[in-house]
């Protein structure tokens, strides 16, 4: 009732519509807790605003005094009463079917459940709000993949183009054309039977990222080959696998590369894939050299120049397999293939060879992948490059691949699509610019102006989102991505960009927009349907795809992501399309954009292979999020069993952490050190220290030093085992009575809990179990930064583990120097005091380390300011 009285005191709202007239259009996957959450209201008819009596005098407000307003509710779809309410202050306006349109933004509200949306005679379908909606999702896409293999097909549980196949344009490799090269493999590009190697290697190069960065996602419930079985690896890992073999046979020898496998005489038929006679050479498909000059077939002649942006690719795939085969136990025992770094060195110097755009051949239509940029190929190849070289043993490349793909980042700052209204079929690919991550990862631990090149560039991530916002910002959808075709192919590639430039510098200025790009895949645009076959599996999702698996069989293709929505005017500019069925979606369709649900329109409804890859990384990303956030988990930083064990990687950053229990021998020394050299640090001390009288004069004057207090156990409990980490020697009862009498000492001390919301367990030792009990107390655990040994300070001669003062001292520098992230982020943990066996001090040093760690430009921060709280 309160709710609906505050409203009464606004004056103006948008009043009901029919039913058949306003629609509302969520994320049909669901919202995170703690994530962005936006619907967007739509009608077909011109929103009805009338003016409501104020209940405050009763008094009318001028007619100019206040914007249209939609009211809205979020109701939960169990009890059917209202979970929160609220109201859209903006209309945003016409957008495509709809004249007016809000935007619905109930972020705010984050209460796990079951709901949907009501407002102005509109009703949303039900949605989800729970840490598991992007739960695996990413999983689901890769049956796409699989289904998308050639040579064997585990889908069919057949084989399919296993005579592939005769070359053509190979004289630059002194191959005469007809020569048979084995080249059998690799994915189908899309629902057609074509095979490109820029596709395939930015596909894989996604698969890779995907396994690399999310560990967690993916299951393993596929062998190899794609059948049903457990093989030891993700899923995932398998795929990126199956790309990578087949770019090895599309790479067969030293500067023998090839580009393409058949043509657009694959058209000529819709049929389930097994063996194509199209090409007048039985079972044999063409397959195109990858050269420098122009290839022409028919009628048509594209416009290559040279090898690079294709060469490139292979580089960087190369690269990466080599940099996991030497850092990745478990991708070296399921890769079979020990020569990347050569390959990855001669497709470098191939692409070095030719600089120029790499085009593909047709024979019997216009349409072909017109990729018209390069450099920004090379630039991912040279940051890859950078990576291999760094991490293989003995080499090293004194930054000179690091400056090359710097230099190559300034000839294309800005993928030329961004911002832009309209562009070729695949000019500028792939849609985003990966080379920029690369280098801007590596970038803080380079030795030329680090910190100028790396703001500039992620600058440029950031100036191409910019260029979206500033068509996105217009209308309530935020769509700012033109409307070519494989519109969502650029939509999930500026949601990546956009991830990415929060990753990297932890902006959240662009999370809305990013947020808004993946809701419209999944069914927050016009049309209210998801843009992926199958996902979610209850939702409004494509049925009727331009594909022979499901035209022919009725075969699903479970997490395929469709091209897209196209211009109105591309639409009607098609050769070849015709509409099997009604248009159920013929409301929503307009001169803006058309989407269709139909075999007929290749143009909207045709899913495909390196577009689905791109989601695959996109929702393990959404996915990792979404884990991290249900354990409180923060962007950036470090974490081991549920403690954060480092800060951000890329800022010239340590934290100072003193333990403490039985000795506090150090303790006035420490702080005089760091008064001298203005540093803040954090004491985690036992309830125990804190009891000690002879601590008391130490603990005020660290309180009054403004050095962060908190605890470190009560009792100084052992947790767990230390040969079996999984065992509990504590009970949870146990456990929380423990840390609960700490925080008791503490507040005796004139520190509130609220003032302490970090804990550091007793021995620094600890399991996911005690991390877990430490999040339901409401405190976030933390651990020293493996690497330096600085913790074995309280060891003693007697100890088998004993670490002299000046050997601790010379590890912290020498860490510093050997890792190109140095202590950046670093948790350096000592102790306040030891044993009288230990008479060599580490605390005697600290003054000294103080000096010199701030002389290579290290900046000491407390512990909230490390932790961004």
């Amino acid at each position: 009732m309160k709710g609906w009285m505050l409203f009464m005191l606004l004056p103006l709202a948008v009043h009901a519509q029919k039913p058949d007239s306003s629609w509302i259009r969520i994320n049909q996957l669901g919202y995170l807790p703690g994530g962005v959450k936006v619907a967007v209201w739509g009608s077909k008819k011109q929103s009805v605003v009338n003016s409501l009596k104020s209940v405050a005098g009763n008094q009318q407000p001028a007619a100019n005094s206040q914007q249209p307003f939609l009211i809205w509710q979020l109701v939960d779809a169990s009890t059917g009463k209202f979970a929160t309410t609220g109201k859209s202050a903006y209309d945003y306006g016409a957008y495509g079917p709809f004249v007016s349109t809000y935007r619905i933004d109930f972020s705010g509200f984050k209460r796990p459940g079951r709901y949907f949306l009501q407002a102005a005679g509109a009703k949303s379908p039900v949605f989800t709000i729970g840490d598991d909606v992007y739960k695996g999702t990413a999983d689901f896409c890769l049956r796409y993949m699989r289904q998308q293999r050639s040579g064997f097909n585990p889908f069919l549980k057949d084989s399919c183009h296993t005579h592939d196949g005769y070359t053509l344009y190979g004289k630059h490799a002194n191959i005469e054309d007809s020569t048979f090269v084995d080249v059998s493999g690799g994915w189908h590009d899309a629902s057609d039977y074509l095979q490109y190697s820029t596709t395939s290697a930015n596909a894989t190069y996604h698969l890779l990222m995907a396994y690399h960065e999310f560990p967690g996602v993916f299951i393993d419930t596929k062998l190899a080959n794609g059948l049903e079985g457990s093989n030891g690896a993700p899923d995932v890992l398998d795929e990126a696998n199956w790309g990578i073999k087949w770019l090895l046979k599309m790479n067969p020898a030293p500067y023998v590369m090839f580009n393409q496998l058949g043509d657009d005489r694959d058209h000529m038929g819709m049929r389930i894939p097994k063996e194509d006679s199209f090409y007048g050479r039985g079972y044999e498909r063409p397959v195109y050299f990858l050269g420098p000059e122009p290839q022409q077939r028919g009628k048509f002649m594209n416009n290559t120049k040279g090898t690079s942006s294709s060469a490139a690719k292979f580089s960087s795939v190369f690269s990466f397999a080599h940099y996991l085969e030497v850092n990745d136990p478990l991708f070296k025992k399921y890769s079979d293939q020990t020569a990347y770094y050569d390959k990855a060195m001669v497709a470098w110097d191939y692409a070095r060879k030719y600089p120029g755009v790499t085009q593909t051949a047709s024979v019997r239509s216009p349409y072909i992948y017109a990729e018209d940029n390069w450099v920004d190929d090379m630039e991912l190849a040279a940051a890859s490059l950078h990576r291999m070289v760094t991490n293989n043993p003995g080499s090293g490349d004194n930054d000179y691949f690091t400056s090359l793909s710097y230099d190559y980042a300034q000839q294309e700052k800005i993928t030329p699509w961004l911002g832009a209204d309209t562009a070729k079929h695949y000019q500028w690919y792939p849609f985003i610019n990966l080379g920029h991550r690369e280098l801007a990862e590596q970038l803080p631990f380079y030795k030329f102006k680090p910190k100028e090149r790396w703001d500039t560039i992620t600058g440029y991530y950031k100036e191409g989102i910019e260029r979206v916002w500033q068509k996105a910002r217009t209308n309530a959808f935020y769509r700012g991505v033109p409307f070519i075709w494989c519109s969502n192919n650029l939509t999930t590639s500026f949601a990546i960009q956009c991830y990415w430039y929060r990753q990297l510098t932890h902006d959240n200025s662009y999370a809305v927009l990013e947020q808004a790009n993946i809701d419209w895949l999944f069914g927050c645009n016009p049309w209210g349907t998801s843009m992926v076959y199958g996902l979610p599996g209850n939702g409004d999702t494509p049925v009727d795809p331009h594909s022979a698996f499901t035209h022919l069989k009725n075969y699903p293709i479970d997490g395929g992501l469709v091209d897209g929505p196209v211009y109105g005017s591309i639409y009607k500019g098609l050769i070849g399309i015709q509409l099997k069925d009604a248009d159920e979606y013929a409301a929503f369709q307009s001169d803006l954009a058309v989407y269709h649900d139909d075999y007929g329109d290749y143009s909207s409804n045709e899913p495909t292979m390196d577009g689905t890859a791109s989601l695959i990384y996109l929702l393990g990303a959404k996915e990792t999020e979404a884990n991290q956030q249900a354990k409180g988990m923060k962007p950036g930083f470090t974490y081991d069993h549920g403690a954060i064990t480092r800060g951000d990687t890329l800022q010239k950053n340590i934290t100072l952490v003193f333990t403490g229990d039985e000795f506090g021998d150090g303790g006035e020394k420490i702080a005089e050190a760091l008064a001298t050299e203005n540093v803040k640090a954090s004491f985690f001390l036992t309830g125990r220290f804190y009891r000690n009288p002879a601590f008391k004069k130490t603990v005020q004057r660290l309180k009054q030093g403004g050095h962060y207090l908190g605890v470190h156990s009560d009792q100084h409990l052992l947790y767990c085992d230390w040969s079996k980490r999984d065992s509990l020697l504590v009970t949870k009862q146990q456990f929380i009575q423990d840390l609960r009498n700490s925080y008791k000492e503490l507040m005796k001390a004139g520190v509130p809990k609220k003032n302490a919301p970090y804990f550091l367990p007793p021995y620094e030792w600890y399991n996911d179990s005690i991390a877990k009990w430490t999040r339901e107390e409401g405190l976030q655990l933390i651990n020293f930064t493996p690497g330096t040994g600085s913790n074995a300070d309280y060891t003693t001669p007697s100890d088998k583990n004993y670490r002299s003062s000046d050997k601790i001292h010379a590890s912290i520098l020498q860490y510093a120097e050997k890792y190109r992230s140095g202590l950046n982020g670093f948790i350096l943990l000592l102790h306040i005091g030891t044993a009288p066996e230990r008479t060599d001090k580490m605390y005697d040093q600290l003054p000294q380390l103080l000096k010199e760690l701030k002389a290579q430009g290290y900046q000491f921060q407390t512990l909230g300011q490390q932790l961004r709280d």
